[in-house]
């Protein structure tokens, strides 16, 4: 077994993987698993820039995680960094705190390498399941943008679309620095309008209706599962590899479009940092399904952060 570190710096959070992993046998056992809500892509959409509040809240989740690297020792340590800080002008002042902090350099991935990373992290543990047919689609949700990937055991084609549940919130529900509570029928259309308008570009390369499977990935989907679990907690046990019915996903994402943030923050399974953007992320789903034609959703707690682990460990060998 090959001990390795794992960071998953996205748009909304930020996200550590300690474990061990063996890719001769496709064993990968979690030793560390944390994430922070930093909200890196704060305002990039609109700036083009990192504020420099949201470089010291991920600083400083990168400060705790470098502790925690340390104490279990792991042998490689690999930084990838997605959507906020492909966009931002002044990149290059987060990638010198991370290096400072942590002593490897964040990798700026391409969306390309983000849906491979998000693919093996979430369809290593699925081949030869008879009752999940391939090809997949996965779709990673995450706060600036959107990956959709049908593959089987590789990846056959692959997109990354900038419908973000932060990305999506702050370019529609978001005015004069207050989140819409709830949001008018019109911001939704809004929403709705930039989502279908991504697919069709992500159509134009992956074949989504061509999916056989839907797996879904990262915070939007998984808060989505809880609450058609009505869990007590965040379980991540019972979200991993649950599944969750069309019909499930359109009642509570219109649950969700209806709600107010206190409404949204009374769900006892739902993050604080995701109340203002979780019903954008839910919409996003859920338009995802509607465009395929999918009867459930199978959602993953594995997801690129453990891609990043496996290529770390295969690196290793």
């Amino acid at each position: 077994m090959t001990r390795v570190a794992a960071v998953d710096c996205g748009t909304n959070s930020i996200r550590l993987l300690v474990a061990d992993a063996d890719p001769a046998t496709g064993e990968l056992v979690d030793l560390d698993r944390r994430m922070t809500i930093v909200r890196l892509g704060q305002g990039v959409d609109r700036t083009g820039r990192l504020a420099p509040e949201a470089l010291e809240r991920t600083f400083a989740a990168c400060r705790e995680y470098a502790a925690a690297i340390k104490e279990h020792g792991a042998q490689r340590v690999r930084f990838v960094a997605t959507s906020a800080t492909r966009d931002a002008e002044n990149r290059d002042e987060f990638v010198r705190g991370v290096l400072d902090i942590l002593g490897v350099e964040p990798e700026v991935v391409t969306g390309g390498q983000e849906a491979e990373f998000s693919f093996t992290g979430a369809t290593k543990e699925l081949t030869g399941r008879d009752d999940l047919p391939k090809p997949y689609l996965v779709v990673d949700i995450g706060g600036g943008s959107t990956e959709l990937v049908v593959g089987d055991e590789q990846v056959q084609a692959a997109s990354s679309v900038d419908i973000g549940c932060v990305r999506m919130t702050e370019r529609h529900l978001v005015h004069d620095g207050k989140v819409s509570d709830p949001p008018t029928p019109t911001e939704v259309e809004a929403i709705r309008a930039d989502i279908e308008a991504a697919l069709d570009l992500a159509e134009r390369t992956v074949p989504l209706r061509e999916a056989r499977t839907l797996v879904g990935l990262a915070g939007s989907v998984t808060t989505v599962s809880a609450i058609a679990q009505n869990l007590p907690a965040y379980d991540s046990a019972a979200i991993h590899h649950s599944r969750v019915s069309y019909d499930r996903v359109r009642e509570i994402t219109e649950s969700l479009l209806a709600s107010t943030h206190a409404e949204r923050a009374a769900i006892p399974s739902m993050h604080p940092g995701r109340v203002d953007v979780i019903a954008a992320g839910a919409l996003v789903l859920l338009a995802i399904m509607e465009r395929i034609g999918a009867a459930e959703v199978v959602v993953s707690e594995h997801d690129i952060l453990d891609g990043i682990a496996w290529k770390a460990a295969e690196e290793l060998e």
